[in-house]
């Protein structure tokens, strides 16, 4: 409770007088035996005194009252920090930068002041008050803008270019303690690949953030997703022996169990391999002690599945197949194989079109499933994919060279089947029956064609031809237009095999030597 003197400094405050005001502000500005310390009250009645022309008062509210404080002020106050900062006080003009570059983002100051602010926030960063130092920083680019005035740690983002100048005062606020400046600065060392710098600067971070309550306990206030990030990367660069020898293994698995319980699906993937003490295709590490804990890798793997991690799920399904997995399941591993291969795992998309390709007997289109996983497979560069197409899909150039010369001068418009029919022999390398016989619309399956006409050539054999640019898609696209509605078979307008192969004798009597492999000899199944 307010003694005699305080109330009497109270009534005279709320009288106008300006020297009770600001007796009435400093007792609230740092309380009394009879007043709380309370810096709304104190700012409230500094500012009327301020007003009635005070010069202490605005010293006052320029040394002690902080900028989130004058941010929520109704009564504009930015006036009362520039006067003290005129006057000589920095500490009062780091908050007037503030105030003004919070103004110059709406647009609602003027080029003057802001120049005024600059001035003012490089004065408090020589200064050595490091909110000013990281403001400059932002300001010249060597910081992401998502990160905020107050040094909250915001996921990293790729920072821009910087000026020298900005560069300088980022390190001067990481060197201060700045804990966003810090991870600004090492995200720009990450983003460029200076792995001893990162981890010079890093590891004592991460070190400090290990032994950390909210690492210990995780009931209490969580990690940032910085420095969650900071661990999990401290830990793939410590396994892939890009950190000092003073890294104990014991301190890696730390690093990764912290990021894996703060939900980083990478250090989940990394200790749930740790755990299986294997590699991501199954492979046990060399030189890895003691017995792997499938059990535990499970949980992890799933866990970093579950945020799409394709590698997770691939790794999984190496494990489902080990016969010391005390629950082998081959289907399991099927499901978690294809899961990973349907998100782009490339390793993945090559052992599920091997398996679709040794299961073709169980399923004769099981050779069209496995040719969708091995070109999806080698279009991420997989040699060993690349190879298998050559192999199971082959191509027979050479088989029309002379079409252009046998069709010059001749006009096949009044037989746009047959013409629809030789531009596909030419551009898939179709033998001469399989370009008059085959089913166009059956035959195509999107990533592939599927020749198949032994029904009615007995000689022939099911053979498949990947689709592999985007103008032999446009040319499918287009001759399946020419046939829709149209009926393939021999009970069709085109006729059974032997009417159509006199058709194209009839309007390409060259033809007869171009198609060298084709045998016309057996018609048993054509008539």
């Amino acid at each position: 409770m307010a003694n005699r003197e305080e109330l009497a400094v109270i009534r005279g405050a709320r009288a106008g007088r300006a020297e009770s005001q600001l007796a009435l502000g400093r007792l609230y500005l740092f309380g009394s035996a009879g007043l709380p310390r309370s810096l709304p009250t104190a700012l409230h009645w500094l500012d009327r005194a301020a007003q009635q022309g005070c010069v202490e008062a605005w010293q006052l509210i320029g040394n002690h009252i902080p900028v989130d404080l004058a941010r929520d002020n109704p009564q504009p106050v930015t006036g009362w920090y520039e006067r003290a900062y005129d006057g000589g006080l920095v500490r009062a003009g780091l908050v007037y930068a503030q105030l003004v570059l919070d103004a110059a983002r709406d647009g609602q100051c003027t080029p003057a002041q802001r120049t005024k602010a600059l001035r003012a926030l490089e004065d408090a960063a020589r200064a050595g008050f490091p909110e000013a130092q990281w403001l400059l920083a932002r300001e010249h680019g060597a910081a992401p803008p998502e990160t905020d005035e107050a040094g909250a740690r915001m996921p990293a983002a790729r920072a821009p270019v910087a000026s020298p100048a900005g560069q300088r005062w980022l390190r001067q606020a990481a060197d201060s303690g700045v804990g966003a400046a810090q991870f600004a600065l090492l995200e720009q060392d990450w983003n460029a690949g200076r792995w001893a710098a990162w981890l010079e600067r890093a590891l004592p971070l991460a070190r400090t953030l290990a032994g950390s309550d909210a690492a210990q306990d995780h009931t209490a206030a969580r990690l940032a997703p910085d420095e969650v990030l900071l661990l999990s990367r401290c830990a793939q660069l410590v396994e892939a022996n890009e950190a000092p020898h003073d890294v104990t293994p014991e301190e890696l698995l730390r690093f990764w169990e912290i990021a894996a319980a703060e939900q980083d699906r990478h250090a989940q993937f990394a200790l749930g391999l740790w755990c299986a003490r294997m590699r991501v295709d199954g492979k046990r590490i060399p030189g890895s002690h003691g017995a792997a804990n499938f059990k535990k890798s499970v949980r992890w793997l799933t866990q970093a599945g579950e945020q799409g991690l394709a590698e997770a799920w691939y790794a999984l399904s190496r494990i489902y197949i080990k016969p010391e997995f005390s629950q082998r399941n081959v289907l399991e591993a099927q499901k978690y194989l294809e899961r990973a291969a349907e998100m782009g795992y490339r390793d993945a998309q090559l052992e599920c079109g091997n398996a679709a390709w040794r299961a073709r007997r169980e399923n004769e289109n099981n050779d069209v499933r496995a040719l969708f996983w091995l070109q999806k497979a080698a279009a991420q560069g997989c040699p060993k994919a690349a190879a298998a197409l050559r192999k199971l899909a082959p191509r027979q150039p050479g088989a029309w060279t002379d079409l252009g010369a046998l069709t010059a001068g001749r006009d096949l418009a009044s037989h746009p089947l047959l013409a629809a029919r030789l531009e596909l022999a030419v551009a898939f390398g179709l033998s001469r029956a399989e370009a008059l016989l085959l089913d166009i619309r059956n035959a195509d399956r999107g990533h592939c064609l599927v020749i198949d006409i032994r029904a009615s050539y007995g000689r022939s054999r099911r053979r498949l031809i990947s689709v592999e640019t985007a103008q032999e898609r446009q040319l499918l696209d287009r001759v399946a237009l020419v046939f829709e509605n149209v009926d393939c078979g021999p009970g069709g307008p085109e006729g059974n095999y032997r009417q159509r192969l006199y058709r194209l004798r009839s309007l390409l009597p060259d033809m007869d030597g171009a198609d060298p492999g084709a045998d016309e000899g057996d018609y048993s199944l054509a008539a």
